[in-house]
């Protein structure tokens, strides 16, 4: 299983706590060199004050929690 597996695996078992609030998490790109996931907060989620801490303090540290090689994660 690569990296994007992985990260996408993981964002499966997110999504249902996001999409109970209306919102949701797309998978846009992985670079493996740099350990860099991003993605797109999208329904609710998008125009969330919340999003940035959603995305750092949820998703990212989750993703790192449980992927090693995942350093960052940035919202596009």
């Amino acid at each position: 299983m690569d990296l994007k597996e992985k990260v996408e695996s993981i964002l499966q078992k997110i999504r249902p706590s996001l999409q109970a609030d209306g919102g949701n998490v797309e998978l846009v790109d992985v670079k493996e060199e740099d350990g860099i996931v991003k993605v797109r907060l999208t329904g609710a989620c998008s125009g969330c004050a919340f999003s940035q801490l959603t995305l750092k303090m949820g998703i990212e540290r989750i993703l790192k929690e449980n992927i090693p090689e995942v350093k960052q994660v940035e919202s596009v």
